[in-house]
């Protein structure tokens, strides 16, 4: 079921925040608003605070200095260099998917998506690793939409890269997360997976509702999942607004030299046509994987 949020309120917003370590300042006065069901792609150089910021708004890290505020689904996530005491609540709303996946090895594929219930279940269940059926049906159901239900009980070691990443996007979906925070999810893959990564964390994004913010390496990703793209360069935004105008020659005008770590060899200058997975083939796999 799609997530219901007023328009008027942003599903993130983050405001003057600056984070320093030691003398480097890697973040510097970044104001945004991102609204529910948006979305948005973090681009950058390496060391452009990406990733930084993701943690900030994950409540992760603390900002610098007494002006910083981060607000998530209208809830205050941390403000001048504090934690909010609901911190850890608010957390529970909010799936991260990293670049390292963050599965058990030795678990199984459905083990680990239904981690994401941890959250709402009671601590003795966790503990012990007591799921209800329904419980288990939500997740076979979760890995059906990111198609590799085949996998359920696989050991996680034994998936490819972005089998493990796609399990991520499942275990999310499980947790109830409304905002998505994915930081680099696809930067270890190769094409063919860090496609079906994408297209995965945009399916979700259109039939749910979900919001969400995805940081990427590359900017043909960003023109193509993402309708809007933010720029960040030396923890700063240098650009806000639609992935369509992030041409090769203006992101030269941002980065210099620096724009050829963005743009894959023999990528077009241009915004292509999205690729479109065909629904009926996962609607299928849910339906042979239904328990009764």
């Amino acid at each position: 079921m799609p997530v219901t949020a007023s328009l008027n309120v942003p599903a993130v917003r983050v405001e003057k925040l600056s984070k320093r370590y030691g003398k480097t300042l890697a973040l510097r006065n970044v104001s945004i608003d991102v609204a529910p069901g948006e979305m948005v792609a973090l681009i950058g150089a390496s060391g452009s605070g990406k990733s930084t910021l993701i943690r900030h708004i994950a409540g992760l890290e603390r900002g610098s200095g007494d002006a910083c505020r981060v607000t998530v689904l209208d809830q205050v996530m941390q403000s001048e260099g504090r934690l909010s005491r609901d911190a850890r609540r608010i957390r529970r709303e909010i799936g991260v998917i990293f670049q390292q996946f963050n599965l058990v090895g030795r678990l199984s594929v459905l083990t680990n998506v239904l981690v994401g219930c941890l959250g709402s279940v009671p601590a003795w269940r966790g503990t012990f690793g007591l799921f209800t059926k329904a419980e288990q049906q939500e997740a076979m159901r979760a890995l059906a939409r990111v198609g590799i239900a085949e996998t359920v009980r696989q050991r996680s070691s034994t998936l490819s890269g972005g089998q493990q990443q796609r399990a991520a996007i499942a275990r999310a979906l499980v947790q109830g997360a409304k905002v998505i925070l994915a930081d680099e999810p696809i930067a270890s893959l190769d094409p063919s997976s860090a496609r079906r990564v994408m297209e995965a964390l945009g399916e979700i994004n259109r039939a749910d509702g979900i919001t969400v913010i995805v940081s990427l390496h590359q900017v043909e990703y960003a023109r193509l999942y993402c309708p809007r793209t933010l720029a960040l360069r030396n923890g700063e935004v240098a650009f806000d607004g639609p992935s369509a105008a992030l041409t090769n020659d203006f992101l030269r005008e941002i980065y210099g030299d620096a724009s050829e770590e963005l743009v894959l060899p023999g990528a077009p200058a241009e915004q292509p046509q999205p690729a479109k997975r065909p629904e009926p083939a996962v609607a299928k796999i849910a339906r042979q994987l239904a328990v009764t």
